[in-house]
């Protein structure tokens, strides 16, 4: 083996492990939610790492953005809940409160958020943007089935 390749290649495993380890994990819904009316004063995702936004080169990524308050912002948040045990070893996950964004969040809040809660933005691994859009994926609370059709065309 050449040992004058195998640093660099090391280096860059390195480097894309510390990547991944940056998106948000252990995702869960926040207690408390409404899923009918505005009375929810909890953001509705909650987990590690909630305030990175790494966008990694090598894999896709789903960019969530809402804020408390906001019934619609729930049953969104709900979909993708819902998605993340069987996604998250696939796909990056960037949560954005857009009320507590982090300095990180501000250029993709300035790239893709688009005024409306929740906004949704899907890149794929060669960071094409496949979805990009305000509003809710769904209009019946529970239907993951756009979203998931999403995130396995980013995979």
């Amino acid at each position: 083996m050449n040992l004058k390749l195998l640093a660099p290649i090391t280096l860059l495993a390195l480097v894309s492990l510390a990547t991944r380890a940056h998106s948000a994990s252990d995702l869960h819904l926040a207690p408390e939610l409404s899923f009918s009316d505005d009375s929810s004063s909890n953001f509705p995702i909650a987990g590690s790492s909630i305030g990175d936004a790494t966008v990694a080169n090598d894999r896709a990524t789903i960019m969530f953005f809402g804020t408390a308050h906001c019934w619609n912002t729930n049953r969104e948040a709900e979909r993708l809940i819902a998605l993340y045990p069987k996604y998250r070893d696939k796909i990056d996950f960037v949560i954005v409160d857009l009320d507590h964004a982090t300095a990180a969040q501000q250029p993709l809040i300035a790239r893709y958020y688009h005024g409306a809660i929740p906004t949704i933005a899907v890149i794929n691994a060669k960071g094409e943007v496949l979805y990009d859009r305000a509003g809710e994926t769904a209009s019946t609370r529970g239907d993951t089935s756009k979203l998931e059709a999403l995130l396995n065309s980013a995979k």
